[in-house]
């Protein structure tokens, strides 16, 4: 499953920029992984400065789905059909690396797995998603 697109620079996203000035730093095909960093800003947290769990969720489901655009390139467009997310520690303020990786791959399912970091490498929150491959129209 490949596409005739070069995507060893994958696409910017305003959506990385509204989830905290996200920036792909890894964005491997051939491995099936993604690394995002985004920013944590105090407007993204509850009393307490602690990051709304939807951020959360969103960094980690960012970087699964990242991880399946760098494998399977825009011939498809990936559908998160299932994502399970749990929280060990509270994001703060501050910088955050969501990583994501294929564990497993069908014809047209995709099991992946991420987590979250801070700046110091301690995890934070770890995800599963299912996702759906979707073939995209524009390539057939």
């Amino acid at each position: 499953m490949t596409s005739e697109q070069d995507l060893s620079e994958p696409p910017e996203h305003d959506l990385l920029v509204t989830l905290g000035d996200g920036k792909i730093l890894e964005f491997d095909g051939e491995a099936g992984r993604a690394k995002l960093e985004f920013t944590c800003k105090p407007e993204m947290c509850h009393t307490g400065g602690i990051a709304q769990g939807g951020f959360v969720t969103g960094w980690i489901d960012s970087a699964m789905a990242h991880a399946c655009v760098a494998r399977y390139t825009d011939a498809y467009w990936v559908a998160t059909l299932e994502v399970k997310i749990s929280f060990f520690k509270p994001a703060s303020p501050g910088q955050v690396i969501a990583e994501g990786w294929i564990e497993r791959a069908g014809k047209q399912t995709v099991f992946t797995e991420g987590h979250l970091l801070d700046t110091e490498g301690n995890v934070l929150a770890k995800g599963t998603s299912t996702i759906r491959l979707v073939p995209n129209r524009q390539h057939d």
